[in-house]
């Protein structure tokens, strides 16, 4: 088997994980995603909260032009757009100015090869592909 997954050319992955209220005793973390119903609502929220930071006009600029390419195993959002658009967002989640979706923390991000395709780790995520 090998080591890579392509899945898509000028895409990124958006590794997610679901944040658990530490400080709300007796509660535990359901199976599904908070106050989210699909994979779409979550890039949705997504896209919205970092296009309301506008004084990082590149990023807000940048967000706009994605679209939502898929949502795999309830926490890895896929995303596409211009390889532009999409190192804009590489380096402001290297920032630390990438804001996740409500009720998510952003893990990591996805690497492109240098052909362009979508190289996601395997064995990274854990999944038996």
């Amino acid at each position: 088997m090998e080591p890579f997954l392509q899945i898509a050319p000028h895409s990124l992955a958006i590794v997610l994980s679901r944040v658990v209220a530490e400080d709300a005793p007796g509660v535990t973390e359901s199976e599904e995603p908070p106050h989210h119903h699909t994979g779409y609502e979550i890039f949705a929220d997504f896209k919205s909260l970092n296009m309301k930071y506008f004084w990082n006009k590149m990023v807000a600029d940048a967000i706009a032009e994605t679209f939502f390419l898929g949502w795999i195993d309830e926490h890895v959002l896929l995303i596409q757009g211009k390889e532009d658009h999409l190192e804009v967002l590489r380096e402001a989640w290297m920032r630390r100015s990438l804001k996740p979706p409500q009720g998510f923390d952003i893990k990591y991000l996805g690497k492109n090869d240098q052909y362009g395709a979508y190289m996601m780790f395997i064995q990274r995520l854990g999944l038996d592909w």
